[in-house]
């Protein structure tokens, strides 16, 4: 019953969110590799009003992927629903850093003219994508008692990537070599498109 009334009462502070979240993935497509974010939101975290990003700090490169949900009238529900979205989010830059690593790895070993190597390459990449983000965590929630909305932040550590290209056996030598060797330098590159 509380669903229904959601659906039916349209919440400005939602509509805003999605037009700034949409703008950000218009402009993702354009090329730029970070969501730009400033919702101005008052008293939230940095991270909430800074959004999906390339962060290189004292405790890291990290990546940080931001989500939200909005009121569900389940709030384990609301939660993990923002979580999925801040590890969508997540894998979307993720997804960025290892096109990035691929086309790298192609133009220095010169295989981009295979295409069976470059179709294995491409596979490669997609497995280990998805075998990072299992190595994401949520680190962060915040709830907006203005509107509702719950926002959650998930990261990933460069060193996981690192880690884990170090233990798939299944990897071409050379392209698991390759992106253990240059990840910072990777993390570097891909991170400064965005500023």
């Amino acid at each position: 019953m509380q669903w229904r009334t959601l659906m039916r009462t349209p919440n400005k502070s939602l509509y805003t969110y999605l037009i700034v979240i949409t703008i950000g993935l218009l402009s993702a497509c354009g090329g730029k590799v970070t969501v730009k974010s400033d919702l101005g939101i008052e008293d939230a975290p940095d991270w909430v009003n800074k959004g999906t990003a390339f962060v290189d700090d004292k405790g890291g490169r990290l990546l940080h992927g931001v989500g939200s949900a909005p009121v569900m009238g389940d709030q384990s529900l609301q939660i993990s629903t923002a979580d999925d979205r801040a590890r969508a989010e997540l894998g979307r830059i993720l997804s960025t850093y290892m096109d990035v690593a691929s086309r790298d790895y192609r133009a220095a070993s010169g295989s981009g003219a295979d295409a069976a190597t470059d179709q294995s390459i491409t596979r490669q990449i997609n497995a280990l994508t998805k075998v990072n983000l299992a190595g994401a965590q949520i680190i962060g929630h915040w709830h907006d008692k203005r509107t509702g909305i719950i926002y959650s932040i998930a990261e990933l550590d460069v060193k996981h990537i690192k880690e884990t290209v170090g233990h798939v056996e299944d990897m071409d030598m050379g392209l698991q070599h390759y992106i253990h060797d240059n990840a910072d330098n990777i993390f570097d590159r891909v991170s400064s498109k965005g500023k």
